[in-house]
């Protein structure tokens, strides 16, 4: 079965939701960068999320951005998201280990850490892309996701997230946003409350076979859900040589200049693939005669 995630309305246009399943791209995301459980659990919540909000923007060239810093061992996570909700994103520390909850569940606030912010930046097709910094409220990611939708859009939202690897390999994947829309009725906040509170892990449903459909229906049980599209998704990065040339140009004419008199070739790597690009002094030259 294929990524995907559904969108849908609920309690008469009262309730928004996105259900995702995201098992294949949290497990490419993992091999790409080769990160321990911690580290493939702390991307690949906020990859989720960042999917679904992807799915959020309202025209097709739009981009959503994802920065967390909490000041923990893993350091930076940065997620990129289309609006088609394909998905690219790296950590700076894939190798962070981090001792485990009593309980044996993955401390991923412990990789994360709790002092610090989660930036959200989308580009809309304006001048200057929206930006806004959020304080992290628990490291654990999907806390933090719905405090930046408390903050940020002032949209009361439920936000589950989840990942279990087994050894080495994700086995599930996926999560949940559910929204209130303003008018939405204290009838229907009650029962949405409810069916949250007795809600097992995200991570739970997925093993026991439950579709983003079924979760979907468990959630907003008892107020009509309606689904409007299913998007299929995936882990994708559209860098090419042509583009990270343009790394090469960045880093200014005197620099190009010494790798090109004391090196002869240069090796450029995408942060978000880990592709490598191997330029000859040929293309070196041809780069700083077009700066």
């Amino acid at each position: 079965m294929k990524d995907y995630v559904i969108r849908a309305t609920a309690g008469n246009g009262q309730i928004r939701a996105f259900v995702a399943t995201t098992r294949d791209l949290v497990e490419e995301a993992r091999s790409l960068h080769d990160t321990t459980k911690v580290a493939t659990a702390a991307l690949g919540r906020t990859l989720t999320a960042t999917s679904m909000m992807g799915l959020m923007m309202k025209n097709e060239r739009d981009k959503v951005t994802v920065i967390i810093k909490g000041g923990g061992p893993i350091g930076t996570i940065l997620v990129t998201s289309d609006s088609k909700g394909n998905v690219k994103g790296y950590v700076s520390n894939p190798y962070v280990e981090v001792e485990n909850y009593p309980n044996g569940k993955l401390n991923v606030a412990g990789a994360v850490g709790t002092n610090g912010h989660v930036k959200v930046i989308k580009d809309i097709g304006l001048r200057e892309p929206y930006n806004g910094s959020y304080p992290l409220v628990s490291g654990e990611i999907a806390d933090d996701f719905t405090h930046y939708f408390a903050l940020s859009e002032q949209t009361p939202s439920v936000v589950s997230l989840g990942v279990l690897t087994r050894s080495d390999e994700v086995e599930y994947a996926g999560g949940f946003i559910v929204q209130l829309m303003p008018d939405a009725e204290e009838e229907n906040i009650s029962i949405l409350e409810k069916n949250i509170s007795n809600l097992p892990s995200i991570t739970n449903m997925l093993k026991e076979g439950k579709t983003p459909e079924d979760i979907l229906n468990i959630v907003l049980n008892g107020l009509d859900p309606k689904i409007l599209d299913k998007c299929e998704v995936k882990f994708e990065c559209e860098c090419s040589k042509g583009k990270v040339k343009d790394a090469l140009a960045a880093i200014g004419k005197t620099a190009l200049t010494e790798i090109i008199e004391e090196d002869k070739k240069a090796e450029v790597g995408c942060q978000f693939c880990n592709r490598k690009y191997n330029y000859t002094e040929e293309e070196l030259i041809e780069v700083l005669h077009n700066m």
